[in-house]
């Protein structure tokens, strides 16, 4: 595990949410967070626990992911460093309806509710980023939604593998966040399956594949390869 310090309130007052607070807002804020260092393959929480916040990842991967009694998953998302999830189960107050596992040694912030409700209150800046938030999460379930029903499963990895590029456009090359299992169960499609798309789109002279490493040869033509 890095021994990496950090400032939690320096780092607060750098994420989208808060950055219309007072010094004095995300102070208090702070006071009400704290740090979780977690090895690779740590359960933050099971289906089932109760939430008191939401967390934010400051360095390190996770995904969460809904179990079956077989010891299958299905993978919902894959986050990295400065994402957050939780807000919404924090809000119903309702126990986690996923588990959440580190995919690699993290740090997270842990935002106690207290603190945000108490904000929310004094704030409609800080209500309506959060509104924000939650808004963007249930549209890209909405997306999620459409591609599971309406797109080939060629579809999805090209979807996938181009996310960041659709929002810079200059990437030329991507690494895959985890391994292929997580991702195409992230993209309801099987490993195997992932990996001969991931082949049918090398031979196609499309991407170039390095391990994790992904690099796209021509993404005009990926963007409308139909497979």
């Amino acid at each position: 595990m890095p021994p990496r310090a950090i400032k939690v309130e320096e780092f607060l007052r750098n994420l989208p949410i808060f950055r219309d607070l007072s010094a004095e807002e995300v102070g208090r804020i702070a006071a009400a967070t704290s740090q979780v260092r977690a090895s690779a393959a740590s359960i933050l929480f099971r289906k089932g626990d109760p939430c008191a916040g939401f967390h934010v990842i400051v360095y390190g991967q996770v995904k969460l992911a809904f179990g079956a009694s077989d010891g299958s998953e299905k993978v919902v998302e894959i986050l990295g460093p400065g994402q957050s999830f939780g807000e919404a189960v924090m809000f119903l107050d309702k126990p986690y309806v996923v588990f959440a596992e580190t995919l690699a040694d993290s740090l997270l912030l842990h935002v106690g509710k207290a603190a945000i409700f108490q904000e929310l209150e004094h704030s409609q800046h800080f209500a309506r980023r959060m509104l924000g938030g939650l808004a963007q999460r249930l549209h890209r379930i909405v997306g999620d939604l459409e591609g599971y029903s309406l797109k080939s499963g060629t579809q999805r990895v090209i979807g996938y593998l181009l996310r960041d590029v659709a929002a810079e456009g200059r990437t030329a090359e991507v690494t895959l966040p985890a391994t292929k299992s997580v991702i195409a169960s992230r993209l309801s499609i099987t490993r195997e399956h992932f990996s001969r798309i991931l082949h049918e789109l090398s031979d196609s002279g499309l991407i170039k594949v390095r391990g994790r490493d992904i690099r796209f040869l021509d993404i005009e033509r990926l963007r409308n390869f139909r497979g």
